[in-house]
């Protein structure tokens, strides 16, 4: 899920072709209607929600151990608990059916699934996803299940995790696990949730797990997780099943902040961080030539990029996740500034028409390749009566609407989150959820924007 750090950029020169102004305002009237089958769905992820750290032989992640440190974590909160969905999912699924969701997008924990990583699968962490993807079938909702949501098996970090070039190995075993054990039951598998949040936050910033700021190194992680998720589709592939896969990419439609050619300049090397650094590996086989400028003569992801990588990385993918929260703007001397609202996470730029941007962009650069939105959404401090999620997730809708009728092949919709969270470094200081979570007890209440999207579903459309 989201991002907060934001790079420092250095200066490089333009890309000719890859920025364009954000459009004027949604002029588009509503009522407006989605094509036939479209889907309506809603995210969460593992350790956000589940729980049950420490049971049915459960091993720990690096987010269980960074939540043991002082001083990581609001509040001193962890995901120990969480929403306790692994002991109430049951009743999470009959809500999603009540609200009419046809889609669930959720994670699975690795360490759930393989204690230590590697090795043996742990029947009971494979029966329970068993058992959540036949309830949502039996409710007719459809499983798409994330492999990878930054939550790291320990064991696997001490023997240097993603900074290991084995670990894209060890992610592809454990991936072909999952294949094998749930076949087609999954018509969508996505096999990395924002890679770019792991090397920003992870591994620059040192706000998420491992908590590491060494922007070389996280350089080589990112690199590795694209090498794992490359090979992750060839261990799909190998099945000769019909699930479809791809990866989860975070994307923000980067823009100058004024007319200066320092901003444009800015700009250009902001959009190779933030977007083409994970778009061209995946979609065309290569690191675009500006970003790959831009590291230094010695710097370590040169010798990790080893023959054939880009091939493997490259592996043709069925569909694209994309998760927008907003847009990023920059000056003349490289910062960022906001020049739309934020919401209470105020790295937020809340911009509907750079998804409409960011879509149509998609399309024109790489193809028509099917694009679901996996995540959209943002935090709100009003318990239930939450209007200004209903107006962000209206525009959003609206935006997409267009982006539909300008010929983009977008097949679902996913917004976050289905329930209040652990909101990572937040704690539960921060609710994005569209179902209310009282933490103390665990009672979940559909809010206002619940009933709303009950009624979007129900219309297809707005």
């Amino acid at each position: 899920m989201r991002r907060r750090h934001v790079l420092t950029l250095a200066a490089a020169g333009s890309v000719a072709g890859i920025l364009r102004p954000a459009t004027a305002g949604a002029a588009e009237a509503i009522p407006v209607t989605f094509p036939a089958r479209f889907g309506w769905g809603a995210a969460t992820s593992a350790y956000q929600i589940e729980g049950a750290a420490r049971e049915d032989g459960r091993g720990p992640s690096v987010w269980d151990t960074f939540c043991q440190e002082p001083g990581r974590i609001r509040n001193g909160d962890t995901g120990d608990v969480a929403a306790d969905h692994y002991h109430r999912y049951a009743a999470d699924l009959d809500l999603m059916r009540d609200l009419g969701l046809t889609s669930y997008r959720f994670s699975v924990s690795w360490s759930r699934v393989m204690p230590t990583g590697r090795g043996a699968v742990n029947p009971k962490g494979i029966d329970f996803y068993q058992r959540l993807v036949d309830g949502l079938l039996g409710r007719g909702i459809a499983p798409v299940v994330t492999l990878f949501h930054w939550d790291t098996p320990q064991a696997l970090q001490d023997k240097g995790g993603w900074e290991n070039r084995d670990c894209a190995k060890w992610f592809a075993d454990y991936a072909h696990a999952m294949f094998q054990a749930m076949g087609d039951k999954v018509p969508i598998w996505l096999t990395l949730n924002e890679p770019k949040t792991v090397v920003d936050n992870g591994y620059t910033a040192g706000t998420h797990a491992p908590g590491k700021r060494d922007r070389a190194l996280g350089n080589v992680v990112g690199h590795h997780l694209l090498l794992g998720h490359g090979l992750a589709v060839q261990a799909l592939r190998s099945t000769n099943g019909s699930s479809r896969i791809g990866p989860a990419l975070s994307l923000s439609p980067t823009y100058p902040a004024d007319g200066t050619d320092g901003a444009r300049r800015h700009a250009t090397i902001a959009d190779g961080e933030e977007n083409r650094r994970w778009l061209d590996p995946v979609l065309l086989g290569r690191y675009p030539a500006d970003w790959l400028a831009l590291q230094a003569p010695d710097a370590p992801v040169r010798s990790a990029v080893k023959d054939g990588d880009l091939a493997v990385i490259g592996a043709r993918n069925d569909i694209l996740g994309v998760n927008y929260y907003g847009t990023t703007h920059v000056t003349g001397t490289g910062a960022r500034v906001m020049l739309h609202p934020t919401s209470q996470a105020t790295w937020q730029e809340i911009d509907p028409n750079g998804l409409y941007d960011l879509l149509t962009r998609i399309r024109k650069d790489y193809g028509d390749l099917p694009i679901t939105i996996t995540e959209n959404g943002m935090p709100t401090t009003n318990a239930m009566q939450d209007p200004d999620r209903i107006t962000f997730l209206r525009d959003h809708l609206t935006a997409a609407h267009r982006a539909i009728q300008a010929g983009v092949p977008l097949e679902s919709y996913h917004l976050w989150s289905f329930m209040d969270n652990f909101e990572w470094a937040e704690g539960y200081t921060q609710r994005w959820g569209i179902v209310h979570v009282d933490f103390s007890t665990q009672r979940r209440e559909p809010k206002a924007s619940a009933d709303w999207y009950k009624g979007v579903i129900g219309h297809n459309g707005l």
